[in-house]
């Protein structure tokens, strides 16, 4: 399935370029201000996904890294922290471990997504909060060729493909 999005600036241009689609019998689906939202439509907000990585992967990997850090410390042997005692030591590097554990989960899942924002759905939830429209067509490689030949004639202002190949 291939899709075809293009943004337009209001209300106007996206109701004429959708009925120019739907002259062509090609449908069509509008997202923004009194249509369908992001959400309604399946447009994935990437920070959510990023949190529910992140919880998922430090799920895993925190009691997994207080297991390597006992275990290293155990195996080494290593009077890191001397006030910590013997057992306080292999405590000291679980719980270091586990540290290392929750960092690893939000450096590998996603969680430096979550500030500097990643992929193709969070330009179009922000123009969709800036008050823009986006008008989509789902279809084959070249429904969606025709769609962005009529579609080009409105000025989107941004006109963009995806393919699943």
């Amino acid at each position: 399935m291939n899709y075809l999005v293009a943004v337009l600036p209001d209300r106007i241009q996206v109701e004429a370029a959708y009925l120019a689609l739907e002259k062509e019998s090609i449908k069509s689906t509008i997202l923004g201000k009194g249509y369908k939202t992001a959400d309604e439509f399946g447009l994935i907000d990437p920070k959510e996904q990023a949190k529910k990585q992140v919880k998922l992967m430090a799920f895993w990997l925190i009691p997994f890294g207080f297991f390597a850090g006992f275990t290293f410390s155990l195996i080494t042997g290593l009077d890191t922290f001397a006030w910590a005692g013997e057992i306080g030591n292999h405590v000291v590097g679980g719980l270091l471990g586990a540290v290392s554990g929750a960092m690893g989960s939000v450096f590998v899942g996603g969680g430096v997504g979550l500030i500097a924002g990643s992929g193709d759905a969070l330009p179009y939830r922000n123009r969709l909060d800036a008050g823009k429209y986006l008008l989509v067509v789902q279809g084959s490689e070249t429904l969606t060729r025709q769609a962005t030949r009529i579609l080009r004639q409105f000025e989107p202002e941004n006109i963009q493909g995806y393919g699943d190949s």
